[in-house]
């Protein structure tokens, strides 16, 4: 049995949030933020370049959603698709479990850094023709993530 991807970031953050406050108040929060953003950021975009491959998928609204499903399993997001093409995937969340676990340790900046910060490096590693618009967050206090990706006007990678 797997886990979860819910409950791999709940097990990370018994980790991460105490090692990011360390960092934050040696470097301060500015230097400290931008280290975690590389790291995780390099690491997110080599799981979504893994994936890309394994999934061998032209269309990215089926793709996308596919990947998608595995960040929403155990009920850890509610969303609607607002639009699914070969070249697009659009979908509003509208509870997001990882915001609330985030919340609920008094930490949502934390959980934006950790968490949504990925989703960007993620869809680079897609390929350079993906692209991800996002305008808000739950994280962030927002009623829901508007979650936009998009093939660039040229095809199948």
């Amino acid at each position: 049995m797997t886990v979860s991807v819910i409950e791999q970031a709940k097990i990370q953050a018994q980790v991460l949030v105490p090692l990011v406050k360390a960092l934050q108040a040696e470097l301060g929060a500015a230097r400290a933020n931008a280290i975690v953003r590389k790291a995780l950021g390099d690491l997110y975009r080599g799981f979504g370049e893994e994936f890309w491959q394994a999934k061998n998928e032209a269309d990215l609204g089926k793709a996308v959603s596919s990947a998608f499903r595995t960040y929403a399993r155990d009920d850890a997001l509610a969303y609607d698709v607002i639009e699914q093409t070969p070249d697009s995937f659009a979908f509003d969340v509208k509870r997001c479990a990882y915001a609330e676990f985030y919340k609920a340790l008094g930490e949502p900046e934390l959980g934006f850094l950790l968490v949504c910060t990925a989703d960007f490096a993620t869809a680079e590693g897609f390929g350079p023709d993906v692209r991800l618009a996002r305008t808000q967050t739950i994280m962030q206090g927002a009623d829901h993530c508007d979650f936009r990706y998009r093939r660039d006007s040229g095809g199948a990678p």
